[in-house]
Protein backbone atom coordinates (compact mmCIF):
# COMPACT_ATOMS: atom_id res chain seq x y z
CA UNK A 1 0.00 0.00 0.00
CA UNK A 2 2.16 2.89 -1.15
CA UNK A 3 -0.94 6.22 -0.73
CA UNK A 4 -3.99 6.39 1.38
CA UNK A 5 -6.19 9.37 1.17
CA UNK A 6 -9.29 8.91 3.40
CA UNK A 7 -12.65 10.36 2.42
CA UNK A 8 -15.32 9.80 -0.14
CA UNK A 9 -14.52 8.79 -3.65
CA UNK A 10 -14.24 12.08 -5.54
CA UNK A 11 -12.77 13.87 -8.31
CA UNK A 12 -10.74 15.94 -5.44
CA UNK A 13 -9.35 13.52 -4.02
CA UNK A 14 -8.49 11.10 -6.58
CA UNK A 15 -6.52 13.99 -7.29
CA UNK A 16 -4.95 14.02 -3.98
CA UNK A 17 -4.17 10.62 -3.97
CA UNK A 18 -2.50 10.74 -7.68
CA UNK A 19 0.15 13.46 -6.54
CA UNK A 20 0.52 12.16 -3.11
CA UNK A 21 1.72 8.25 -5.31
CA UNK A 22 3.69 10.26 -7.42
CA UNK A 23 5.63 12.23 -4.86
CA UNK A 24 6.22 8.96 -2.47
CA UNK A 25 7.79 7.12 -5.89
CA UNK A 26 9.75 9.78 -6.55
CA UNK A 27 7.82 11.28 -9.27
CA UNK A 28 8.75 8.77 -11.93
CA UNK A 29 6.99 7.57 -14.21
CA UNK A 30 5.65 3.81 -14.11
CA UNK A 31 5.62 1.34 -16.11
CA UNK A 32 2.18 0.80 -16.22
CA UNK A 33 -1.02 2.36 -14.14
CA UNK A 34 -4.03 0.84 -14.05
CA UNK A 35 -7.86 1.36 -12.82
CA UNK A 36 -11.12 0.89 -13.25
CA UNK A 37 -13.01 3.26 -15.54
CA UNK A 38 -14.20 5.80 -13.04
CA UNK A 39 -13.40 8.92 -15.11
CA UNK A 40 -11.60 11.12 -12.52
CA UNK A 41 -8.46 8.83 -12.83
CA UNK A 42 -7.57 9.82 -16.19
CA UNK A 43 -7.93 13.89 -15.54
CA UNK A 44 -6.04 13.40 -11.84
CA UNK A 45 -3.08 11.30 -14.00
CA UNK A 46 -2.87 13.52 -16.76
CA UNK A 47 -2.21 16.29 -14.35
CA UNK A 48 0.05 14.92 -12.54
CA UNK A 49 2.10 12.96 -15.29
CA UNK A 50 1.81 15.43 -18.19
CA UNK A 51 3.29 18.27 -19.69
CA UNK A 52 2.02 21.40 -21.27
CA UNK A 53 2.64 21.88 -25.07
CA UNK A 54 1.95 24.40 -26.91
CA UNK A 55 -0.61 24.57 -29.74
CA UNK A 56 -0.02 24.90 -33.16
CA UNK A 57 -1.38 27.86 -35.26
CA UNK A 58 -3.92 27.18 -37.62
CA UNK A 59 -4.05 30.66 -39.21
CA UNK A 60 -7.64 30.64 -38.88
CA UNK A 61 -9.61 33.73 -37.52
CA UNK A 62 -10.02 34.13 -33.54
CA UNK A 63 -7.81 34.39 -30.12
CA UNK A 64 -5.07 31.10 -30.28
CA UNK A 65 -5.97 28.76 -27.83
CA UNK A 66 -3.26 28.27 -24.79
CA UNK A 67 -1.00 24.93 -24.14
CA UNK A 68 -2.20 21.83 -24.26
CA UNK A 69 -1.91 19.15 -21.21
CA UNK A 70 -0.46 15.91 -23.14
CA UNK A 71 0.42 12.70 -21.44
CA UNK A 72 4.61 12.48 -20.66
CA UNK A 73 6.70 10.56 -22.50
CA UNK A 74 6.71 6.58 -21.68
CA UNK A 75 2.83 7.16 -19.94
CA UNK A 76 1.01 4.27 -20.12
CA UNK A 77 -2.35 3.68 -18.32
CA UNK A 78 -5.28 1.22 -19.10
CA UNK A 79 -8.80 0.68 -17.25
CA UNK A 80 -10.69 -2.84 -17.09
CA UNK A 81 -13.92 -2.47 -18.65
CA UNK A 82 -16.51 -5.04 -17.46
CA UNK A 83 -19.43 -6.42 -19.28
CA UNK A 84 -22.28 -7.35 -17.02
CA UNK A 85 -25.44 -9.64 -17.97
CA UNK A 86 -27.77 -9.40 -15.33
CA UNK A 87 -25.99 -8.60 -12.75
CA UNK A 88 -22.99 -10.71 -13.54
CA UNK A 89 -19.48 -10.19 -15.05
CA UNK A 90 -19.49 -12.16 -18.10
CA UNK A 91 -16.53 -10.37 -20.12
CA UNK A 92 -13.41 -8.36 -18.80
CA UNK A 93 -12.00 -6.24 -22.05
CA UNK A 94 -8.44 -3.94 -21.57
CA UNK A 95 -8.47 -0.40 -22.99
CA UNK A 96 -5.15 1.88 -23.14
CA UNK A 97 -6.58 5.33 -21.88
CA UNK A 98 -2.34 6.73 -22.26
CA UNK A 99 -0.09 4.53 -24.69
CA UNK A 100 -1.41 1.80 -26.95
CA UNK A 101 -2.27 -1.55 -26.39
CA UNK A 102 0.91 -2.61 -27.60
CA UNK A 103 2.87 -0.79 -25.01
CA UNK A 104 0.09 -2.03 -22.13
CA UNK A 105 0.64 -5.35 -23.20
CA UNK A 106 4.78 -5.35 -23.24
CA UNK A 107 4.01 -3.97 -19.47
CA UNK A 108 2.18 -6.81 -18.54
CA UNK A 109 5.14 -9.27 -20.44
CA UNK A 110 7.62 -7.80 -17.86
CA UNK A 111 5.54 -7.69 -14.87
CA UNK A 112 6.85 -9.84 -12.04
CA UNK A 113 3.03 -10.07 -10.15
CA UNK A 114 0.36 -10.56 -12.85
CA UNK A 115 0.25 -11.45 -16.62
CA UNK A 116 -3.21 -9.82 -16.89
CA UNK A 117 -4.88 -6.22 -16.12
CA UNK A 118 -7.87 -6.65 -13.68
CA UNK A 119 -8.76 -4.77 -10.14
CA UNK A 120 -9.51 -8.29 -8.10
CA UNK A 121 -5.43 -7.25 -6.60
CA UNK A 122 -7.49 -3.80 -4.74
CA UNK A 123 -10.59 -5.51 -4.28
CA UNK A 124 -9.13 -7.72 -2.03
CA UNK A 125 -7.23 -5.66 -0.53
CA UNK A 126 -10.29 -3.42 -0.14
CA UNK A 127 -12.05 -7.59 1.67
CA UNK A 128 -8.68 -7.41 3.75
CA UNK A 129 -8.88 -3.65 5.04
CA UNK A 130 -12.68 -4.11 5.95
CA UNK A 131 -11.57 -7.26 8.39
CA UNK A 132 -8.89 -5.44 9.80
CA UNK A 133 -10.98 -2.38 10.16
CA UNK A 134 -14.05 -3.31 12.03
CA UNK A 135 -15.22 0.39 11.28
CA UNK A 136 -15.56 0.16 7.31
CA UNK A 137 -17.71 -3.16 7.74
CA UNK A 138 -20.76 -2.97 5.98
CA UNK A 139 -24.16 -2.60 8.27
CA UNK A 140 -21.46 -2.39 11.62
CA UNK A 141 -21.86 -1.76 15.36
CA UNK A 142 -18.34 0.09 15.19
CA UNK A 143 -18.92 2.86 13.17
CA UNK A 144 -16.74 6.00 13.60
CA UNK A 145 -18.32 9.02 14.88
CA UNK A 146 -15.30 10.82 15.00
CA UNK A 147 -13.91 11.76 11.62
CA UNK A 148 -10.68 12.37 13.21
CA UNK A 149 -10.51 8.99 14.74
CA UNK A 150 -11.63 7.38 11.63
CA UNK A 151 -8.59 9.47 9.51
CA UNK A 152 -6.46 8.05 12.03
CA UNK A 153 -7.35 4.54 11.98
CA UNK A 154 -7.35 4.28 8.17
CA UNK A 155 -3.37 5.35 8.14
CA UNK A 156 -2.68 3.03 11.19
CA UNK A 157 -4.30 -0.69 9.42
CA UNK A 158 -3.30 0.56 6.24
CA UNK A 159 0.17 1.08 7.25
CA UNK A 160 1.04 -1.19 9.31
CA UNK A 161 -0.44 -4.13 6.75
CA UNK A 162 2.74 -2.84 5.07
CA UNK A 163 5.38 -3.86 7.68
CA UNK A 164 3.49 -6.20 10.47
CA UNK A 165 1.06 -8.46 8.18
CA UNK A 166 2.29 -11.85 6.58
CA UNK A 167 0.21 -12.38 3.62
CA UNK A 168 0.40 -15.87 2.25
CA UNK A 169 0.26 -15.47 -0.77
CA UNK A 170 3.82 -13.18 -0.38
CA UNK A 171 5.60 -16.37 1.38
CA UNK A 172 8.68 -18.05 -0.26
CA UNK A 173 9.35 -22.25 -0.06
CA UNK A 174 13.27 -22.78 0.50
CA UNK A 175 15.11 -25.57 -0.99
CA UNK A 176 14.35 -27.65 2.48
CA UNK A 177 10.33 -27.43 1.50
CA UNK A 178 9.69 -25.21 4.87
CA UNK A 179 7.63 -22.14 3.69
CA UNK A 180 8.65 -18.12 4.71
CA UNK A 181 6.28 -15.50 5.30
CA UNK A 182 6.62 -12.24 3.92
CA UNK A 183 5.07 -8.82 4.14
CA UNK A 184 4.50 -6.18 1.76
CA UNK A 185 7.45 -4.47 3.16
CA UNK A 186 9.58 -7.45 2.96
CA UNK A 187 8.86 -8.28 -0.70
CA UNK A 188 9.45 -4.66 -1.56
CA UNK A 189 12.94 -5.18 0.34
CA UNK A 190 12.14 -2.29 2.36
CA UNK A 191 12.73 -4.69 5.26
CA UNK A 192 14.25 -8.55 6.58
CA UNK A 193 11.36 -9.66 9.09
CA UNK A 194 8.08 -9.67 10.12
CA UNK A 195 7.66 -6.31 12.10
CA UNK A 196 5.87 -6.36 15.47
CA UNK A 197 3.29 -3.73 16.34
CA UNK A 198 5.59 -2.11 19.09
CA UNK A 199 8.68 -2.36 16.71
CA UNK A 200 6.76 -0.53 14.14
CA UNK A 201 4.67 2.00 16.30
CA UNK A 202 7.83 2.85 18.52
CA UNK A 203 10.27 3.38 15.31
CA UNK A 204 11.26 7.16 15.17
CA UNK A 205 9.52 9.13 12.46
CA UNK A 206 10.46 12.16 9.75
CA UNK A 207 8.87 14.78 8.23
CA UNK A 208 9.36 14.44 4.56
CA UNK A 209 9.84 17.98 2.65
Amino acid sequence: MVSVIPGKRTAKNIEKLVLDFKKRTGGRVMNLITSDEYRPYKRAILKAYGKNTAVVHTGKRGRPKGSLRVPAKGLTYATVHKTRRKGRVVKIDLRAVFGNIAQVQAAIENSAVSNMINTAFVERHNGTDRNRNARKVRKTYCFSKDWDVHNAMTYFTMYSYNFCWPVRTLRLQDQDHRWHTRTPAMAADLTDHVWSLHEWLSYPAFQLT
